[in-house]
């Protein structure tokens, strides 16, 4: 081989720039349970947290990805209030027994 390629390249076959620009379909779409761009329209489940599995998808591989979505990084409407409760036996229905008296601790 002594040909050479000429210096435009019209109709030839090329994985870049050309590529590009026929891509116009999505395949990802938003998540209902993360939020994230990443719930495949075929498969019908999430590449981020694994919708529609029931448990969150996580691996000890990636330290950082799980500590990203970990218990604490939410607003813990349940959890805040367990040690709480733990303290004081998980008491339900019953008044709080009665404190003593401020003049009693004084003395």
């Amino acid at each position: 081989g002594s040909h050479q390629q000429s210096p435009t390249r019209s109709s030839t076959m090329t994985k870049g720039t050309s590529s590009f620009g026929k891509r116009h379909s999505k395949t990802h779409t938003t998540c209902r349970r993360c939020g994230k761009v990443s719930y495949h329209l075929q498969k019908k489940v999430c590449s981020s947290c694994g919708y529609p599995a029931a448990k969150m998808k996580r691996f000890n591989w990636s330290e950082k990805s799980k500590r990203r979505r970990t218990t604490g990084t939410g607003r813990m409407g349940y959890m805040k209030n367990v040690s709480r409760r733990f303290k004081n036996g998980f008491r339900e229905n019953t008044a709080a027994p009665a404190k003593a008296k401020a003049a009693a601790a004084s003395s």
